[in-house]
């Protein structure tokens, strides 16, 4: 759980020439998604770069220094590298030092472009997401926001967990289902489901609105200030006030929510 959030606090948003370039779950980039970047209506594809006589090398030379064989890949091996993959998030993936190369093909200018921001984008440069969000509309804006604050809400929450001794990953998430169950009355699970997210790799957070997400990110720091002032130990302490303040909060709303409609009716 704790690489996860490491993960995620470095997940900055990738954008070249206007457009987001999409990474997997993996840390493969999207090579349509250079494509678009670079202005290419027909010709130049992925696939018509993979054909090249020169791609496939390029890829095993990849495969060799990721998996330390020279030969005898397995299909595993290779989604590791280079994959295309269907649905919503559809396209062809590839390791970042291909998607380079990729671009190189399509355009030199392009290829310094994309491994100054992709570099930038590594190292979590915090500027870069101002840079976006200057170049960005209102509502790209909303939702950058929104994730860097869920972000910061999150990493302290689970920060607060592992200092109060919080260990197995599966106790962490079930701290976060308690904050989930207070405040809507459902899992992590259920929520998923309810807004047509896939059980495993579906970002839940990503699909709330603005109203979830604060409310969420409300109750997490709430309830990292509770274990804090409570010094509690161990996972049973820090669910019970996590939980409490979930409620809590749960509470306040529908109270709130309830006055304004008396208010209304009288």
């Amino acid at each position: 759980m704790e690489s996860e959030e490491k993960s995620e606090a470095n997940n900055l948003p990738l954008v070249i020439r206007g457009r987001a370039i999409r990474a997997d779950e993996n840390g493969l980039i999207c090579l349509n998604d250079i494509w678009s970047a670079a202005g290419y209506k027909k010709y130049r594809r992925p696939g018509d770069w993979q054909r090249l006589a020169t791609t496939n090398p390029r890829i095993e030379r990849v495969l060799a220094l990721i998996t330390g064989k020279s030969r005898n890949y397995t299909v595993e091996d290779m989604r590791r590298v280079y994959r295309t993959r269907r649905g919503p998030d559809g396209g062809t993936y590839a390791d970042p030092r291909l998607a380079l190369d990729y671009a190189e093909y399509l355009n030199p200018a392009l290829a310094i472009e994309v491994k100054e921001i992709f570099l930038r984008y590594k190292a979590a440069d915090p500027m870069l997401a101002d840079d976006i969000m200057e170049r960005n509309g209102a509502e790209a804006n909303e939702w950058i926001a929104k994730r860097s604050m869920a972000r910061s809400a999150r990493l302290g929450y689970t920060a607060t967990l592992k200092q109060h001794g919080v260990s197995e990953r599966k106790h962490y998430a079930e701290c976060t289902n308690a904050t989930y169950q207070g405040l809507f009355g459902k899992s992590a699970a259920q929520l998923k489901k309810d807004k047509g997210l896939p059980a495993k790799g579906g970002k839940l957070r990503d699909a709330m609105d603005v109203k979830e997400l604060v409310t969420v990110s409300f109750a997490e720091v709430m309830s990292s200030e509770r274990i804090e002032d409570e010094e509690c130990v161990g996972f049973g302490e820090c669910h019970a006030a996590t939980r409490k303040v979930a409620g809590a909060v749960r509470d306040m709303i529908e109270g709130d929510r309830k006055d304004r409609q008396r208010r209304m009716l009288g």
